[in-house]
């Protein structure tokens, strides 16, 4: 049983950073997701499992930075210049059984999500 636990989440203002942190029980193909109120949950980040592949929604591209550390089994998604749109729950996610040239990008790809961490970022 995959077991992810995210930190990091918390208020800031638009124009600040925030990084959060999913420690994961295993080595797996990760993933970021985020939903908003009213809003379905939607694709941020995903990388492979060496961490040499990385793919990042548009909406976040240039902003947003995914890496991981596999001696720690913890990926991380660095976020910076946050605007209020980025407000939202952010999911980690991973994908069990997969190959390095892997890099899910829809929600159903994923098999394991952790519980939540919320972003807020004020006007």
């Amino acid at each position: 049983q995959v077991q992810l636990v995210e930190s990091g989440g918390g208020l800031v203002q638009a124009g600040g950073s925030l990084r959060l942190s999913c420690a994961a029980s295993g080595r797996y193909t990760m993933g970021w997701f985020r939903q908003a109120p009213g809003k379905e949950r939607e694709f941020v980040a995903a990388i492979n499992l060496s961490g040499g592949t990385t793919s990042v929604a548009d909406s976040v591209k240039g902003r947003f930075t995914i890496s991981r550390d596999n001696a720690k089994n913890t990926v991380y998604l660095q976020m910076n210049g946050l605007k209020p749109e980025d407000t939202a729950v952010y999911y980690c996610a991973a994908r069990r059984f997969s190959g390095n040239t892997y890099l899910p990008q829809r929600r159903p790809d994923f098999d394991s999500w952790g519980q939540g961490t919320q972003v807020t970022v004020s006007s």
